[in-house]
């Protein structure tokens, strides 16, 4: 097996790991912990712990450590995240989330650069264009890391289906469920209750043995690599200090990056309503919290799928053509939402919405990162650092609104910022395909070409 992809397999399998603890239990904070709020607030606070890290510590941990040793370190914060759960309260689950956070915005930018990086050094040496096997590999990892999803909500789904069942919701409970539900739906139906203890400390005990052996992984299996553009410019000497703790605000200056912060805040909007919202105001409300694994296995399911197929079908169709998929079906998700009226008998309809969402979401997790990386190549680790504080920020927006905004509301705002989203990247394609940048450009493009394109601009 050619040694790029080995690690690439790696970096996958180890964040699959990791994730199937973590992506389960972020699914379950709204529905697990919804007294005074506590689960979307550990969420929020997660996710602002993350936007705080992502504008100093991943350059810095990433120059200092690599990327090997930034997503070791990182991906302890995650286990502690779910240590912190066996006791759960505000004065356990705060304190584990801003850790988690703070660790979330380095293990992101540390797996991007290291992906870029292999990427593009394995384009050079058999002669392909660099972002065809950047996207290619983004697209193996978001297959596999994608599929997390699926394996941490059946583990949820098969503990908390030993729940008893509860008897179906009488119509006016229903009234309050979906785009209706203003916080009254976890209030008023017996469908929300809590799993039993025992149940909950054999979920929280599966995914954080998932956790350590995500670790361990990684220690054992994955090669450290060094960014070979530096090194084949002779930069032999560190940044300084500073310098690498604020080149993260230093890329601002380039006005692409300007017009697409759009891009990682509304993908942090979305991901954020579908783990909260959909999950409590739609599939927990109408169904119960024992669906909330299986719909959200659709959604992952369909997600890891997608990935995989973009990453092929972009060397024909380009980026654009993805885009506007992803945003059409957001949107008619959207619309759809606000007019729907969920109910138990209406099963099948909540794996439509959850598919869908995931099919558009592939597009925003693959397609977004494969852009960073190609645009702002010479400064990989700030450019996915701004990413991540971004799309944390949209996590933090979610989240922070979701205790006090009812849910047709928080529906018109994601429709807003989408198309704002749109127009503001379509600018940027619109100069990129006036000033076209060599797809691999590691050793030919030089500082006065980038520095006239954003003049340009």
């Amino acid at each position: 097996m050619d040694r790029s992809l080995r690690n690439v397999l790696v970096v996958s399998f180890g964040f699959l790991l990791l994730f199937t603890a973590y992506g389960g239990l972020q699914s379950l904070q709204s529905s697990l912990y919804s007294e005074e709020g506590l689960g979307v607030t550990a969420l929020s606070t997660l996710y602002g712990g993350m936007l705080l890290s992502s504008m100093f510590l991943p350059p810095l941990l990433i120059e200092r450590l690599g990327c090997k040793g930034t997503i070791i370190l990182s991906m302890c914060g995650y286990v502690a995240f779910s240590v912190g759960n066996f006791f759960a309260s505000w004065y356990t689950l705060i304190p584990t989330s801003i850790l988690l956070g703070l660790g979330a915005a380095p293990l992101w930018s540390a797996q991007s650069t290291y992906l870029t990086i292999m990427g593009n050094t394995h384009a050079k040496k058999a002669g392909k264009h660099g972002k065809d096997v950047v996207n290619q590999y983004f697209g193996i990892f978001f297959l596999i890391f994608q599929s997390s999803g699926v394996w941490g909500n059946l583990i949820s789904s098969l503990v908390f289906g030993q729940t008893p069942s509860q008897e179906a919701l009488p119509e006016e409970q229903l009234m309050s469920c979906g785009a209706s539900d203003c916080l009254m739906a976890t209030a008023t139906t017996n469908s929300t209750q809590r799993p039993s203890q025992q149940l909950v400390y054999t979920l929280l005990g599966i995914y954080t043995g998932s956790g350590v052996l995500a670790v361990l992984m990684i220690a054992a299996f994955l090669k450290p690599i060094r960014d070979v553009q530096r090194e084949s410019e002779g930069e032999k000497k560190s940044p300084p200090f500073w310098s690498t703790l604020l080149s993260t605000f230093k890329l601002y200056r380039d006005k692409r990056l300007c017009l697409l912060i759009l891009l990682p805040l509304y993908s942090g909007l979305q991901q954020g309503f579908l783990s909260s919202e959909y999950t409590r105001s739609y599939v927990t409300c109408a169904l119960g919290i024992q669906f909330v694994g299986y719909v959200m296995i659709c959604f992952s399911a369909t997600n890891a799928l997608c990935s995989v197929l973009y990453g092929k079908v972009s060397q024909y169709t380009g980026r654009v053509v993805l885009y506007v998929l992803g945003t059409v079906t957001h949107l008619s998700c959207m619309i759809a939402l606000l007019l729907w009226r969920p109910g138990a008998d209406q099963l099948a309809v909540f794996f439509v919405f959850s598919g869908l969402w995931g099919m558009a979401d592939a597009v925003w997790q693959t397609q977004n990162n494969a852009l960073y990386g190609v645009l702002f190549e010479k400064s990989k680790e700030a450019a996915f650092a701004n990413y991540r504080l971004w799309e944390a920020l949209g996590y933090v927006i979610a989240f922070g609104y979701s205790t006090f905004l009812c849910v047709r509301v928080k529906l018109y705002i994601l429709l807003g910022v989408l198309s704002l989203t749109m127009v503001a990247y379509g600018v940027v394609e619109c100069v990129e395909s006036k000033n076209p940048i060599r797809p691999h450009a590691a050793g030919q493009a030089n500082q006065a070409e980038d520095e006239e394109i954003q003049t340009k601009m």
